[in-house]
């Protein structure tokens, strides 16, 4: 596949991940290999209708869930996205931001899918009982700067 239609499919899929609705789900077949891998923080799956199952979890889970797909880089048969998931959990806005590394076959479908985040900086900091945890980790870990 040559870098410029892989652009292009590239664009499609940040397209398709900026628009995702529980419906447009079923479509996640154009996008993805039959066998394609997923994998994430908290997830590593095989086949399309897993994957699909990870994100139909997404909309039960949370409130409002969207990507805002801000960088995308194209190299040979592979791409990254970078980008902002914004959902609401409870009464509080969350953003995590977070890179996907793609793969492509000869077809220009994905063949692995594997999301890069920091839970522990992302989420776990955000929420009200880890948080403080997760700040005071933080406080105590850190080298101290210079003033």
């Amino acid at each position: 596949m040559a870098a410029r239609s892989l652009a292009a499919v590239v664009d499609d899929i940040a397209r398709f991940y900026e628009t995702l609705t529980p419906l447009s789900l079923t479509r996640l077949d154009v996008f993805y290999a039959r066998d394609a891998r997923f994998k994430d923080p908290f997830n590593e799956v095989i086949g399309v209708a897993a994957i699909i199952r990870i994100f139909e979890h997404m909309f039960a889970s949370v409130d409002a869930p969207r990507f805002i797909v801000h960088t995308r880089l194209v190299d040979g048969e592979q791409a990254m996205l970078g980008w902002d998931f914004l959902f609401g959990m409870g009464r509080r806005d969350i953003v995590i931001r977070g890179v996907s590394h793609l793969r492509f076959d000869g077809d220009g479908r994905v063949v692995l899918h594997r999301d890069y985040w920091d839970a522990a900086e992302e989420l776990y900091a955000k929420l009200p009982v880890l948080g403080a945890l997760m700040r005071t980790l933080q406080r105590r870990l850190s080298v101290p700067q210079p003033v």
